[in-house]
């Protein structure tokens, strides 16, 4: 049943298909938007068509990025010996945050999960086994999220790996099961990453 005007209603309706974003908060932020001024509302709109138009994925890492390759594989200033592998760009950017690494990044694109459909192929884990097996790298970070699925997939990344003769690390379980790393604070992540076993 309409009891607004059928654009607003379209607005609620498009903002609920956000994560985490149920109708009352569709409803406040359609009223939000409603009140600003026109130009406010362009300018938002023009940063989601940027994001859409603008953003990719590196070729290396598999970060998002304006630029090909992404300003971390290219800085000449990063530790081009170590990768980090995490299962999302949030997660780059919440270890990013820390100031504590500077090596580089593989965003592996999410975990194995084999009740959802999602196998080796389905993930960026035979361009990580290629980076690593094309030499200069001495040490792999894997800093999955500390789930199920994400313990499995370090696993068998790990497995991959090792027959290369490099050292493969984990964060230390500084993060408690069931935590996303993007969640969790700036001094854990630190820790975490400083405290790093061997696999």
């Amino acid at each position: 049943m309409l009891y607004t005007s059928e654009s607003l209603e379209t607005l609620i309706e498009e903002l609920t298909k956000f994560p985490g974003i149920g109708r009352k908060t569709a409803q406040r932020l359609a009223l939000y938007i409603l009140k600003q001024p026109k130009e406010e509302v362009e300018k938002l709109v023009q940063a989601i068509i940027n994001v859409k138009e603008k953003i990719k994925y590196c070729s290396i890492c598999y970060n998002i990025t304006e630029t090909d390759p992404c300003p971390i594989c290219s800085s000449p200033k990063r530790d081009k010996t170590t990768i980090c592998v995490v299962e999302e760009p949030m997660d780059v950017l919440a270890i990013e945050k820390t100031n504590e690494y500077n090596g580089l990044y593989h965003v592996i694109g999410g975990v194995l999960n084999p009740l959802e459909g999602i196998g080796p192929d389905a993930l960026k884990i035979k361009e990580l086994i290629h980076r690593v097996s094309s030499g200069g790298i001495k040490e792999v970070i894997i800093a999955l999220n500390p789930s199920v699925e994400g313990e499995t997939t370090s696993i068998y990344i790990a497995n991959l790996i090792k027959p290369f003769g490099i050292k493969v690390t984990r964060i230390a379980r500084g993060l408690p099961i069931g935590t996303a790393l993007e969640y969790a604070d700036i001094a854990t992540i630190v820790r975490a990453i400083e405290n790093r076993t061997t696999m």
